[in-house]
């Protein structure tokens, strides 16, 4: 098929200041997880007064379809939540909503969707194939993805690759990165209980001392990643609390432990489980405690499928030059709820530079002074429009 040029950039910039409006109205009234009606409400008007058909989904959530001339399908998603966060910047479009604030650039990346299906709805008889449309409530905390795939987002039609992006602080503006094979870790916090046998901490012999038991189980822990991982394979077992005694002179019945474990394959992820396990009833059974341990399935890790990466490089190359194309060496040890997707479609997920020093947009996600250079915004609306027709059209690529 002969490629036809859209220029996408030119058609963002046409609406920049609509995008921007949108991302600091989003970033003025930030909304937490489920809580985002407000977002909701702005984007369902949004979609009626185009035409764009839509159903909600994840209590917050909506899913959208811009339809065009085959079955062919390509999904993009944003996500729309805040964190609970003081916003300490000095400008016009600070958070107005005490302790709450959009410091990880969501707001931005929903302000991005609605570019995209604003240029897209506009061309949707170009089309060969539809154009859904996921936005995700819930990212910082449970992730609604999870819940808008067994709701069925994915279906009817049938979706057959999904994009996303997320801004970065640490990519200077006009540039865009990408890692191939997996970007994100996986999630497993875990709590784990040590029970003991309680007394006065002058008679330690006549004890179980859960806190003993504790620090043995904790140092021993340590070992799987250090010890028994590949050093070649990025992996993180963090103890992030311990609990348990009321006085110095008491040894008490119970400890608890609680931690989170990154990984970066499946087969480490299950690996590293099996020997939290295994270590800990094996160092509390002969320090002759009991244990009680809670592993919990969070997210996944997240995967780049290859031609969809080999895909972004086409489309990204004709929105910026191919020298801000930053190819992305290692993984980030957070987590991503995009990776649900990832795990259920060939998906593409990638970074949107924000960075500029000489405007003094330096201060990291997740922080009280986060913010971004906006003119980012046109860029990662040109990107997501460039990526959807140019899969669909089956540009250079086998699907």
């Amino acid at each position: 098929m002969k490629e036809k040029y859209f220029d996408f950039l030119e058609e963002a910039n046409n609406i920049k200041d609509t995008i921007i409006n949108w991302r600091r109205d989003f970033h003025m009234h930030p909304e937490l997880g489920y809580e985002e009606k407000r977002t909701s409400s702005i984007i369902k008007e949004f979609l009626n007064n185009n035409r764009i058909q839509y159903t909600e989904t994840a209590g917050t959530g909506i899913c959208a379809v811009i339809k065009g001339k085959s079955e062919k399908t390509i999904a993009i998603r944003a996500d729309m939540d805040a964190l609970p966060l003081q916003d300490n910047k000095n400008c016009s479009y600070a958070s107005q909503i005490q302790g709450k604030m959009h410091a990880c650039g969501h707001d931005a990346h929903t302000a991005i969707l609605l570019g995209t299906a604003l240029i897209l709805n506009n061309m949707k008889d170009k089309l060969n194939g539809n154009v859904k449309l996921f936005f995700e409530p819930a990212e910082e905390t449970t992730g609604g993805a999870k819940i808008m795939i067994k709701e069925g987002v994915l279906q009817n039609p049938q979706v057959d690759a999904v994009i996303g992006l997320h801004v970065d602080e640490n990519i200077n503006c006009g540039k865009v990165g990408i890692k191939k094979s997996v970007v994100n870790a996986a999630s497993n916090p875990f709590t784990i209980k040590i029970k003991g046998k309680g007394g006065h901490g002058a008679n330690p012999h006549t004890t179980i001392d859960p806190i003993f038991i504790s620090a043995s189980v904790i140092v021993n822990l340590q070992s799987i990643v250090s010890r028994e991982l590949p050093p070649q394979h990025p992996a993180v077992l963090t103890i992030g609390s311990i609990n348990g005694g009321t006085a110095q002179n008491i040894i008490p019945e119970e400890v608890t432990i609680s931690g989170i474990i990154r990984t970066m394959t499946s087969e480490d992820r299950e690996y590293v489980k099996r020997r939290i396990l295994e270590i800990t009833e094996g160092v509390t059974n002969s320090l002759r405690g009991k244990c009680e341990i809670t592993i919990d399935e969070s997210y996944p890790c997240l995967y780049n499928n290859d031609d969809m990466y080999d895909l972004f490089l086409h489309s990204a190359s004709k929105i910026v030059k191919e020298d801000n194309l930053v190819k992305l060496d290692n993984p980030n040890m957070g987590v991503e709820s995009f990776a649900y997707f990832s795990m259920e479609r060939p998906s593409l997920f990638y970074y949107l530079g924000v960075k500029n020093e000489e405007k003094g947009i330096v201060n990291p996600a997740h922080g009280s002074l986060f913010d971004i250079d906006e003119d980012s915004l046109p860029i990662g609306v040109a990107i997501q429009c460039q990526l959807a027709v140019d899969f669909l059209n089956n540009i250079n690529f086998k699907w």
